[in-house]
């Protein structure tokens, strides 16, 4: 009897020392070593600094030694969100938040490159110098990434005291922006084109290879079809719309037929507040109908801040 409650104490021992939460702490530098090259690999794929990624992995997950990331292998505190997969109840703000849960460390390191690289509100940051680790530490907290006033300065602490930034010096080339991809690119067309010396009054630009132009409310449907030998239906049909809709400032108005997909660079959108299916058609030149298809909606179906819709 004896031997059995010495054995059943043994064993109740070793399942506590065998659970996650009471493994021994991981050190900062050891943390570093152990999920460098994962950070090197987003920063290739995805242009975000991997001292920014190991900093932010640090802070967010106490070095690998939250419950968070013990459970959930979540690493960036990321919650839920329009989110598909596992997930688990963590105390935060409030009691019991819901928080993405992952399969492995790395799906969280890949979830976070993504969460930056696809939301409107942190695009801009990728037009910085992606050395300059300050500038993007400043920018994640100004883009809201987390509510700490001294968010970007804990940032900046943890890169310059373990030297972090070494790590930004791996690659000769990053990426492209967000922004580079589906900024206005002026565009001459050739003598073989269509729009060859039509409408030399007013700059051609292209976006996935579509052409456009820039209306302002002046502007009217039939005026523009006209100047660009076009049928007024023809253009509607082009930019998925009826007369009803007013040309402001600044409207991009396509005078060629729309992609059925997007480019090859940017596969994905994430849904910014107050944005629409056609919004997002407009911004990538593809065509409504197929942004319908490709994510599995209903035609005139609506979406939600925080959704993935895919590109192609």
């Amino acid at each position: 009897m004896l031997f059995q409650k010495k054995y059943l104490f043994a064993a109740s021992l070793l399942m506590i020392f065998n659970n996650p939460l009471f493994s021994q702490k991981i050190e900062r530098k050891d943390y570093v070593l152990k999920y460098k090259d994962i950070a090197i690999n987003q920063m290739l794929t995805y242009g975000i600094p991997a001292s920014i990624t190991l900093a932010q992995a640090c802070l967010e997950s106490a070095d690998g030694n939250s419950s968070l990331a013990k459970e959930a292998n979540n690493h960036f505190g990321i919650k839920c969100h329009n989110w598909d997969g596992e997930t688990y109840l963590h105390d935060d703000d409030t009691k019991n938040e819901c928080f993405r849960k992952y399969k492995t460390v790395e799906d969280s390191y890949k979830d976070h490159s993504e969460f930056l690289r696809y939301r409107e509100r942190y695009q801009f940051l990728f037009d910085l110098d992606p050395k300059d680790y300050k500038r993007w530490a400043e920018g994640l907290q100004k883009a809201g990434y987390a509510t700490s006033p001294d968010y970007a300065q804990r940032l900046i602490k943890i890169i310059e005291d373990f030297n972090l930034m070494q790590y930004d010096l791996v690659a000769d080339s990053v990426p492209p922006s967000p922004n580079e991809i589906i900024a206005d690119k002026e565009y001459k067309p050739v003598k073989t084109s269509s729009l060859y010396k039509i409408s030399l009054t007013r700059k051609l630009f292209k976006k996935n290879g579509v052409a456009y132009i820039i209306g302002n409310h002046l502007d009217t449907y039939e005026d523009i079809a006209r100047e660009y030998n076009l049928f007024t239906k023809e253009l509607l049909r082009f930019n998925d719309l009826d007369r009803s809709r007013p040309i402001e400032d600044g409207t991009i108005i396509y005078v060629e037929k729309k992609r059925t997909k997007g480019d090859t660079l940017l596969d994905k959108h994430i849904v910014d507040s107050g944005e629409t299916l056609y919004d997002i058609s407009q911004k990538y030149a593809i065509q409504l109908k197929s942004l319908y298809k490709i994510n599995g909606l209903k035609e005139g179906a609506e979406v939600s801040e925080g959704q993935e819709i895919k590109l192609r």
